[in-house]
This record gives structure tokens, sequence and C-alpha cells, in this order.
């Protein structure tokens, strides 16, 4: 979605993929948007060449072998991933260089229908960047609001990155432990009151850790998300993939041992997840 869109906009934009679909990848990106239904086109590749900016938009789960395309990290000026959860962020600064590493969080419903064409299911989606990146992206994020994101530069680095995750793990987490929608969710007084309680026991950990959050800001969010809205989470333990369990529930149990907070809906919410995904153990039981 974010190189369709910025081709759109004029700028020059690489897909990097996996070294066995280059041959057959479509050489013309599709998207379907409430910004708009277009194609545009991009070059492919299986190698990151030189760029001013690598946006790392993959699952947690697939960072480290999609990194292995990062052959030259030098011919790279920036690096922005939109990954879930908090940790890959320490993984790639120390790997890459803390000053090249631009942290920045997503929040959109989008599904790969097909190979380049992308449907953007939910009618926003919302960017967050470091601003440590503002020089840079400037530039960037100002194509992205005209086509219709709402971005932010946020100055605090806790804040930014546990702001999208006390959030993200209960809606996750409480949509794939029951498979249900975000609307169902909150229309059943038992889901609703482990969401919420998960909520809490997020935030609880995030201002331990330095964040700037409140659940009372939180939780009208997620009443106003769309009622039909489903998790990423979810479909992955739908279609059998692995679930993004260690980098979007793990911060919370991690966080909370450090800091001597109790968290049992998070945990209960994870059981009932990894039952679902067929796990035989659970790591935070």
């Amino acid at each position: 979605m974010i190189g369709a869109c910025l081709a759109h906009a004029g700028d020059s934009i690489t897909l990097v993929v996996r070294q066995e679909t280059l041959p057959d990848y479509p050489r013309q990106l599709h998207l379907d948007s409430p910004f708009g239904n277009f194609a545009v086109d991009v070059s492919v590749v299986s190698e990151v060449p030189a760029v001013d900016v690598l946006w790392i938009t993959v699952k947690a789960t697939q960072l480290e072998p999609a990194l292995a395309a990062l052959k030259n990290p030098e011919a790279v000026r920036a690096i922005m991933p939109l990954l879930n959860g908090i940790d890959h962020v320490a993984l790639l600064r120390g790997r890459y260089g803390a000053s090249r590493v631009i942290p920045a969080t997503i929040a959109v419903e989008t599904e790969r229908v097909s190979p380049a064409h992308i449907v953007h299911r939910s009618p926003f989606a919302r960017l967050n960047v470091s601003s440590a990146g503002r020089a840079l992206l400037d530039g960037t994020i100002a194509k992205l609001r005209q086509i219709g994101f709402a971005c932010h530069f946020v100055e605090d680095e806790p804040t930014l990155m546990w702001g999208k995750l006390v959030f993200l793990a209960p809606f996750a987490l409480a949509t794939t432990a029951a498979n249900k929608t975000v609307g169902e969710i909150i229309s059943d007084p038992q889901w609703r009151a482990l969401g919420q309680a998960c909520i809490r026991e997020a935030c609880a950990v995030a201002r331990a850790e330095g964040a700037t959050v409140d659940p009372e800001v939180v939780l009208p969010g997620v009443r106003a998300m769309p009622a039909n809205m489903r998790s990423s989470m979810q479909k992955d333990v739908e279609h059998h993939n692995p679930p993004e369990l260690d980098a979007i529930a793990g911060p919370i149990p991690r966080g909370a041992r450090r800091h001597g907070i109790d968290v049992p809906a998070t945990k209960k919410l994870v059981t009932a997840v990894e039952q679902r995904a067929g796990y035989t153990e659970s790591r935070w039981a």
C-alpha cells in the first residue's frame, strides 16, 4: 500500500521480494482503497539497491529472512520499519546503527489478495513517525497526507511505539481468541471486559516503560473502530500461518515481569490464541 501510494504520488519505488518469486512477480502494483483505485509501475528486485528510505513492511515473523536481502546497508540512507511490536527497533539499531533506523508505526487494515494486488479495507490509514526522521521524510509525509493518510511526527519514542501496542495487542488478542470482529467483541460483555482489562494492563506496562498513554483515551478509540474490522493475527490463525504473538503480545508480559505488574487478562488471551493456533505449550501461562 505504501509503495503504491508513493508511486502514484510520483516517487520512484522499488519492491524487494524473495528470490524465488522474482521472475513471475508483477511489475505493477494494484491498490483498491478508499483513497482511490489505481495501478502503478514499480521496479522489482530481490536485493535492496541504493535507496533513500528502506521501508520494512514484512510481518515480524518474517524479519530475519527478509534482512538477508539487505546486503549493502551502507547504500541505504535510512531504514523505516513498520513492523508490529517494539523489540525489532533495538535489533535493527544494533545491526545497522542507531542513526539509520527511524521507528514508525502504522494503523490500517490491508490485505494482499494476490501478488501485487492490495485491498485497503479500513476507512483510515494512520502513520506515526519518529521526529528523528522529519528532515528526510517531510516531503514523503506531505504526499501521503495529500493521498488521505493521517500522519504525525512523534517526539517521544516510547510513546510512539507503545502508543500503538496498547491499542493493537488487546484488539489482536481478543479478536483472535474469540474469532470475532471488533464489533462482536464490543457487543459481548464477557469478551468486552477481557479486552478492556487487557488494555488497562498494557497501558500500565507502557507507563512503567516511560510511555505517555491513557486507557481512558484508548478505550473510546477501540469503540470507534469499524464494527466489521478484523485483526491480521486473526487472519493468520484462520489461514494456518504463524501469528505475530511474540511481537504483538510479548512486550506486555516481558515488561510486566521487569516492573512487577500483574497482567492476568493478557495472559488469558494469549493462552486462548495459542490454543486456537495449535500451540502445545504456552510461554506466558
